[in-house]
């Protein structure tokens, strides 16, 4: 598997993320309802803050990238 196959599947759809019927990220925006957009800001400036930090700091960034993707597509939904 090459380093890039490997960032997605870390970042993109880790596996402990995905065992059951229902990805968890899908569960949380049914289950947060409004909520759902803070979750994601939170994630977004807790990767933000601590990637200097950290022995793989992309791999960090590239998640706060994921989750205001998320964040983004959220809103979209929203204004439609």
């Amino acid at each position: 598997m090459s380093e890039e196959n490997n960032w997605n599947d870390s970042v993109n759809h880790p596996k402990h993320y995905n065992q059951g019927n229902i990805e968890c990220i899908d569960y949380l925006r049914d289950n947060l309802g409004e909520g759902f957009s803070y979750y994601l800001e939170g994630n977004i400036k807790k990767y933000m803050h601590r990637w200097r930090y950290k022995k793989a700091p992309v791999e960090d960034l590239r998640k706060a990238a994921w989750y205001l993707g998320k964040l983004i597509e959220n809103q979209v939904f929203d204004e439609h």
